[in-house]
């Protein structure tokens, strides 16, 4: 496999070793894995109809019922500061990195606090939580869209 250069851009400092690069560069940020089991859930479940990254709502929910103005939000566990099972931050680059992931909580709050502002009810789906149980998951958000009827 040939060596790839990658172009950049300043917000991230180097890694020490290339595959790190390459290994972060594949990393999505739709269609992610928990996002499609939690898809697959709802579509099992008998819930169709959703929209996919709405750019109409604050924050562009990962899933958004617009009708029912129900916005659901799937978090990956280390992106997000995962609450259930507390990922490590990385010890490489750890200056940077808590400034990264802290900005990513924050950033987090704020389009909760903006999509509850207009009226949106809010569902977190952890990365962890759906591996575990996506179903379960799936119904947390069928309770969502049930007490906005």
């Amino acid at each position: 496999m040939a060596e790839r250069s990658y172009l950049r851009d300043g917000r991230a400092p180097v890694p020490k070793d290339p595959r790190t690069s390459a290994l972060m560069s594949r990393i999505k940020a739709k269609d992610t894995a928990p996002e499609l089991a939690l898809r697959k859930a709802l579509r099992e479940l008998g819930y169709t109809g959703y929209r996919l990254h709405y750019t109409k709502a604050p924050a562009r929910p990962d899933i958004a019922f617009v009708g029912q103005r129900v916005a659901v939000l799937v978090h990956g566990c280390f992106w997000h500061g995962c609450p259930h099972c507390t990922p490590r931050r990385p010890r490489n680059n750890s200056a940077f990195w808590s400034a990264k992931l802290d900005a990513n909580k924050a950033r987090d709050a704020r389009k909760v606090r903006e999509l509850r502002q207009e009226g949106w009810r809010v569902v977190t789906s952890w990365e962890c939580r759906i591996e575990r149980n996506a179903k379960a998951q799936a119904e947390r958000v069928i309770r969502a869209l049930t007490r906005t009827r």
